[in-house]
């Protein structure tokens, strides 16, 4: 399963080839970094590993008078690494809830009915959690842990239910038309 930082820069490269100054400026533009925060430095470095892995390749352009750039495009290689990781992230819960949140992002690269299926997979998992959490949750087990320990269940359980909400309402989007094929 790819990191973050390559799922995130994979499924951007999925959409057209970039080079890294543009894939910065997009992800600037975007305002990623106010739920996901990923250096510039971080996208270069991430972008080297990547093309040493066989997933993205570089094509050198020259373009009038500027300096050489390399231009990243997915592979095969690349691209079956991204579904699978997207799949992956969609079928686990994690309180890291990035991990969902840039799968969910790109999830559109997917067939809708994989998303779907992905997608209900995804809830039927999270009321597991809710369901054993909920087992805890009870007027002696608080009365016998910290204070702290039953605030941060408490925590989890809303954690969880956000995500149970956030599921439902991409669930409802599914069968939607994307904006573009309009």
């Amino acid at each position: 399963m790819l990191s973050k930082p390559a799922t995130l820069l994979l499924g951007i490269i999925y959409e057209k080839p970039l080079n890294a100054y543009e894939i910065t400026k997009l992800l600037s533009y975007m305002n990623i970094k106010w739920w996901f925060n990923i250096a510039d430095s971080t996208v270069y470095a991430t972008l080297k590993k990547l093309e040493k892995k066989g997933y993205i390749e570089g094509t050198i352009e020259k373009i009038g008078n500027m300096p050489d750039r390399t231009v990243y495009s997915l592979t095969e290689k690349g691209e079956d690494e991204l579904k699978e990781t997207i799949k992956e992230s969609i079928r686990q819960f994690n309180y890291d809830t990035n991990i969902f949140t840039i799968a969910a992002f790109l999830m559109e690269i997917l067939e809708k009915e994989e998303m779907k299926r992905l997608l209900e997979e995804r809830l039927h998992i999270l009321q597991s959690y809710l369901n054993g959490i909920n087992k805890q949750d009870n007027e002696l087990w608080e009365r016998e842990v910290p204070a702290a320990h039953a605030a941060n269940l408490k925590r989890m359980i809303d954690i969880v239910n956000a995500e149970i909400s956030g599921t439902k309402r991409l669930l409802s989007v599914c069968g939607e038309e994307r904006r573009d094929e309009e």
